[in-house]
């Protein structure tokens, strides 16, 4: 994997192209919108989705943990996906043994008040939003918080990346002013389109973090993708 770093706060941040943010100052990984059993949830109601996501994603996950050995992983709010992503956490308490000294994090989102919070024996702290962390204020919905800057998901920001009748629609981060919005971690998530007109965006494409020209996609930067 290419990973890139940045400058973000006068902090050094790695963007992963598993779709996650990695902090080296207090080795932190910071996760946005897992929303583990998601496909299970659209099971139960009749749609007809893929097996396995959840477990594709914890993959994607122990992945990140042995490249960069982080000790504390902060998950920005939707780790489950619904009532029925409950029988989720039977794969977590699996995934859970194999890293019992990590610190896990929890700010609370809106699936989150749905779904029900994980399983008390994975040893989630659970923290409402904006939840201060070093120069950093970690959240689920984007906002504004003063004197930090604002790390958050919900949005699922996406790219759509045009050339020569070509196009694709990638997931990203998006870097404003006081904030980033990180791209879904969960497989099986949708994504939206759209960014301030300041915003710095970074698709994540296969195996790498790529930036892209500000309010541009053109046949030069989709080659590059291929």
């Amino acid at each position: 994997m290419h990973d890139l770093p940045i400058t973000v706060a006068a902090q050094t941040l790695v963007l992963c192209a598993e779709r996650a943010l990695f902090d080296p100052a207090r080795a932190t990984l910071y996760i946005a919108d897992a929303h583990f059993g998601k496909a299970a949830t659209f099971r139960a109601r009749g749609l007809p989705v893929p097996h396995g996501t959840t477990g594709a994603t914890l993959a994607r996950l122990d992945a990140l943990i042995a490249r960069h050995r982080p000790t504390h992983l902060a998950f920005l709010g939707d780790l489950l996906h619904a009532v029925e992503a409950q029988a989720a956490n039977a794969q977590l308490r699996v995934w859970r043994a194999r890293h019992p000294d990590l610190a896990l994090t929890l700010i609370v989102g809106n699936h989150d008040r749905h779904a029900g919070m994980p399983d008390p024996s994975l040893g989630f702290a659970l923290c409402e939003e904006p939840h201060r962390f070093g120069p950093f204020a970690l959240c689920h919905h984007p906002q504004a918080v003063p004197d930090a800057y604002a790390l958050a998901g919900h949005l699922h920001p996406s790219f759509v990346i045009r050339g020569r009748g070509d196009r694709a629609r990638l997931p990203c981060f998006r870097f404003g002013a006081t904030s980033a919005v990180l791209p879904a971690f969960g497989a099986f998530t949708g994504g939206l389109d759209g960014a301030a007109e300041d915003d710095a965006i970074y698709v994540c494409a296969d195996d790498r973090v790529i930036a892209v020209p500000r309010h541009t996609a053109t046949s030069r930067t989709l080659r590059r993708l291929g």
